[in-house]
């Protein structure tokens, strides 16, 4: 199973890719300064050289898709289509008495997400 996780704060989106059939990390990276002048992407392979692209990402949605885009890119990508990932984790800062562990997100979690905004604001939302 390959599963993508993904820890988003306010202007920065570190993430890696795994392999649990090999326990391997097959990419890793970060979107740096997301809504600033200057954006990089700092992507690399198990194995392979670091490379740093410079990439316009005025807000989180342009830099997740210009990850997705790199783990698929013919030159520095991972995986043929997103169809080979089969999970997605995101990291939430505090999850205040409810959750202290992984969890499916269903509308009910998103409220409860929602709840705990004030806990991390710079984060959780």
């Amino acid at each position: 199973m390959k599963v993508l996780v993904i820890n988003a704060g306010s202007s920065s989106i570190k993430y890696q890719l795994f392999d649990t059939a090999t326990a391997s990390v097959m990419a890793r990276g970060i979107a740096e300064r997301i809504g600033i002048a200057g954006s990089l992407l700092k992507h690399s392979r198990n194995g392979a050289d670091n490379v740093v692209l410079s990439v316009d990402m005025p807000t989180h949605r342009k830099a997740i898709r210009e990850v997705l885009a790199v783990l698929q890119s013919r030159e520095h990508g991972v995986i043929a289509s997103m169809s080979e990932i089969q999970a997605i984790g995101h990291r939430v800062v505090h999850g205040g008495e409810r959750f202290s562990g992984s969890a499916r997100i269903t509308p009910d979690v998103k409220e409860a997400i929602r709840r705990c905004f004030a806990l991390a604001p710079l984060h959780n939302p």
